[in-house]
C-alpha cells in the first residue's frame, strides 16, 4: 500500500482531484453568496421572505439530480469519460458568465435559474467523477483515492462557503464574486484536459431521453443489483446525517450556545476538518483493500458522539441555566457570543470535539462503501449505478429536511432531532453487518 498523498503526485489522479476540488468550490462560492445576499438584501428589496427563498435555493439546486442523473449516466457509460469532462466543465463556465450578469442586476429570478444550473453541471458531473476513478487507478489505490476526493470536496466546500459569504457584502462584492466564480470554472475547465482518457463502459446502450423512463430504468437497474443497492443506501444514509447536522448549524449555534455567526462557521470548519482526517485515515486503516470492514464501527461512532454532543449542549452552563438548558428550543435571555468567548467554555471544547468525531466516524463510514459501490460494478453499468446513487443521495438530503422540520413543528428541539439521527445509526451499523457489506473484496 502506497501512501495517500502518493496518489497527488500522479497524473491519473491529480488533474480529476483538482476538477472536483475547483467545482465544489464555484457551487458553494456562488450558494452561499446568493443565500448571503438574498437574506440581507436582495430579499427585501423583492418583497419575499428571505427563509422562503433560501429553502427554494437549495431545493433548486438538489431538482436537477432527480431529473438529469440517470441521462448522465448513460451518457458517461456510452462516450469516453475525459472528453464529457471537458464539455461539462465548458458548460460551467457558460452558467457562471450567467450567474455575473444576475449578480450584477441582482435579479432573484435569475439567480434562482443559475441555481438550478449549476445543479444540472453537478448532475452530470456526478457519475463521471466517481466511474472515472476505477479506470485510472489501482485497486488498492481506490480507498485511498476516493478518500482524498472526499476529502478535498469538503475542504473545498468549507472554502468555497467561507469565501462566498465574506466577498459577497463587501463593496463591489458581487463583482468580485463573480469574477473569481469565471476564474475558477475556466481553471477547471483548462486542468481538465490533463485527465486520461477513459474508454467507454459500453458504447452499443441506448441513450433513453425521455427523463422518466430514464431515471425508472437506473433505479431499477441499481435495484437489480442487490448488494450494490444496499451500498447506495448506506452511502445515501451518510448525506442524510451530514445534511441534518450541517443545515441545523446556524440554529443550534444561536439556540443552545447563544453563538453568533462566528460559532456558526467554527461549528462548520471543525465538522470539516473532521470529514477530511476520516476520509484520509481510511486509507491507513484498511491498508488499501476495498472493504467497508469500519463502516459499522464508523456508524457506532456516529452515533455514540451524537449522544456526547447532545449532553455536551444541554449542560453547557452558557448564560447561568445549567442543566435547565435541556431541549430547550428558545434562546436564554443574554448576548450572542463569539467564536473567542464561546471557546472560553470548558464544556463547549466537548461539544466540539464530538463534533468534530461525528464527522471523523463518517468519513471512515462512508469512504469504504463509495469504494465498493465502484469494485462491485461492472465497468458498462458504473456510471449509471452512481447516477442511481446520485438520486437517492437528493432523496435522503430531501428526507433530512422534511424529517428535521417535522420534528420541529412538533415541537421538538435541534438537540433531539440530532439525537434521534445519532441513535439511528445503531440499526444501520447492525444492518451493514447481516448484510455482509463489510466482506473484503
Amino acid at each position: 500500500m502506497q501512501p495517500t498523498a502518493q496518489l497527488l503526485k500522479k497524473r491519473r489522479f491529480l488533474p480529476l482531484f483538482l476538477v472536483q476540488f475547483l467545482n465544489a468550490f464555484n457551487d458553494n462560492l456562488f450558494k452561499n453568496a446568493l443565500v448571503v445576499l438574498m437574506t440581507y438584501r436582495i430579499a427585501a428589496t423583492a418583497g419575499v421572505d428571505a427563509k422562503t427563498m433560501v429553502t427554494l435555493a437549495s431545493g433548486l439546486f438538489i431538482l436537477p439530480f432527480f431529473i438529469f442523473s440517470a441521462t448522465a449516466g448513460q451518457l458517461a457509460d456510452k462516450y469516453e469519460k475525459a472528453r464529457l469532462i471537458r464539455i461539462v466543465k465548458f458548460m460551467e463556465i457558460v452558467v457562471m458568465g450567467i450567474a455575473a450578469g444576475a449578480l450584477f442586476m441582482e435579479n432573484l429570478t435569475l439567480l434562482m435559474g443559475v441555481l438550478f444550473l449549476l445543479g444540472t453541471v453537478a448532475a452530470f458531473f456526478g457519475p463521471l467523477k466517481y466511474s472515472i476513478l476505477p479506470t485510472h487507478l489501482k485497486k488498492d489505490e481506490l480507498i485511498g483515492g476516493n478518500g482524498l476526493i472526499e476529502a478535498g470536496t469538503f475542504l473545498a466546500i468549507l472554502l468555497g462557503t467561507m469565501t462566498g459569504g465574506l466577498l459577497v457584502m463587501r463593496d463591489s462584492g458581487t463583482e468580485a464574486v463573480s469574477a473569481l466564480a469565471l476564474l475558477i470554472a475556466a481553471l477547471g475547465w483548462a486542468v481538465s484536459f490533463a485527465i486520461p482518457r477513459a474508454p467507454s463502459g459500453d458504447a452499443a446502450i441506448h441513450v433513453e431521453w425521455n427523463i422518466a423512463r430514464a431515471t425508472i430504468n437506473v433505479l431499477r437497474d441499481a435495484r437489480a443489483h442487490r448488494e450494490v443497492f444496499r451500498i447506495i443506501l448506506g452511502i445515501s444514509w451518510f448525506w442524510l446525517v451530514g445534511a441534518v447536522f450541517v443545515a441545523q448549524f446556524p440554529t443550534f449555534a444561536k439556540e443552545n450556545f447563544h453563538g453568533n455567526a462566528e460559532v456558526v462557521t467554527l461549528f462548520l470548519v471543525v465538522f470539516s476538518i473532521g470529514i477530511v482526517a476520516g476520509s484520509l485515515l481510511c486509507n491507513r486503516l484498511l491498508k488499501g483493500k476495498p472493504s467497508a470492514a469500519y463502516a459499522p464501527r464508523g456508524a457506532l461512532g456516529m452515533a455514540v458522539f451524537a449522544m456526547v454532543l447532545v449532553l455536551a449542549s444541554t449542560a453547557a452552563d452558557t448564560c447561568g441555566m445549567g442543566g435547565a438548558m435541556m431541549f430547550i428550543a428558545q434562546p436564554a435571555p443574554c448576548d450572542l457570543m463569539g467564536a473567542a468567548e464561546f471557546l472560553a467554555h470548558p464544556l463547549h471544547w466537548l461539544a466540539l470535539g464530538s463534533l468534530l468525531m461525528i464527522a471523523v466516524c463518517g468519513g471512515i463510514y462512508v469512504v469504504p462503501l463509495y469504494t465498493l459501490m465502484q469494485v462491485r460494478t461492472e465497468p458498462a453499468h458504473r456510471a449509471r449505478i452512481t447516477a442511481a446513487n446520485n438520486i437517492f443521495n437528493a432523496l435522503f438530503m430531501v428526507i433530512a429536511a422534511l424529517g428535521t422540520l417535522g420534528m420541529v413543528t412538533l415541537g421538538y428541539g435541534i438537540t433531539q432531532v440530532f439525537l434521534a439521527v445519532g441513535l439511528l445509526n445503531l440499526p444501520v451499523a447492525l444492518l451493514i453487518r447481516k448484510y455482509s457489506v463489510s466482506r473484503e473484496s
